[in-house]
């Protein structure tokens, strides 16, 4: 929550922590009412229930059980959102659970198989060509692509491992200059050169350092290019 209040201006779509990685119903509140202050579409951010890692070591969770967290995730911040006065637009797997969704079938099907039985209006955040975004389509659910201004990319597509130097780009004009390149030129830079990404939508992390400069950074940089910003949802 540290950095919420100046990130929250400058985005569209902001993903809420369910309580399982991070959160708690008071902090659901505040991050919801925040985003409906300043009009930002509310989205359902769970993941593996490790609030001590903060959901970003890979769990080995059976299919059923995990399927049944990630559905009780989502309830949870439905219910705080209709107290709010909100509705959920999309879900985004957090953290190691994102990440191997990315390439893994039985946890992409699993996160994918948790938001129909949900809600199959609701849209599903998953990297262009990922297995989340496979399973998806099978299920008959809507996909926006994702890609990252904050983060460095392996020259396969994989984001870099945040244990490995450079992962994360805390350097604002950094940021910026990728998003641009992602939303205009669909390409990243990477080791091995530049890289085709197609995205629908843009993530900065709010826990990265610097966030709300990041973000700021990023949001006028599009600005600037011409590129439009604006919620994705049903």
């Amino acid at each position: 929550m540290g950095t919420d209040e100046e990130v929250m201006p400058f985005i569209t779509s902001a993903n809420v922590a369910c309580g399982a990685h991070a959160g708690d119903e008071a902090t659901m509140r505040r991050t919801i009412d925040l985003a409906l202050a300043h009009g930002v579409a509310v989205g359902a951010h769970p993941g593996y229930r490790d609030p001590a890692s903060f959901g970003r070591v890979a769990l080995d969770v059976p299919r059923d059980a995990l399927v049944a967290d990630l559905v009780a995730q989502l309830e949870l911040l439905r219910r705080i959102a209709h107290e709010r006065g909100a509705r959920l637009a999309h879900v985004k797997a957090h953290g190691a659970l994102y990440n191997r969704g990315e390439r893994d079938d039985a946890v992409a099907g699993a996160i994918a198989e948790a938001v129909r039985s949900f809600d199959d209006d609701l849209v599903l955040f998953a990297p262009a060509g990922s297995a989340m975004e496979r399973a998806a389509a099978r299920l008959g659910l809507r996909v926006a692509r994702e890609a990252f201004a904050d983060r460095a990319y392996e020259p396969d597509g994989t984001l870099r491992s945040r244990k490995l130097p450079g992962a994360v780009h805390t350097d604002p004009a950094a940021a910026a200059a990728q998003a641009v390149a992602i939303a205009r030129d669909g390409e990243v830079r990477t080791s091995g050169g530049a890289l085709a990404v197609a995205a629908d939508t843009i993530c900065v992390h709010g826990d990265t350092p610097g966030a709300p400069a990041i973000v700021r950074a990023v949001r006028a940089a599009l600005e600037a290019a011409g590129i439009a910003v604006a919620p994705l949802g049903p």
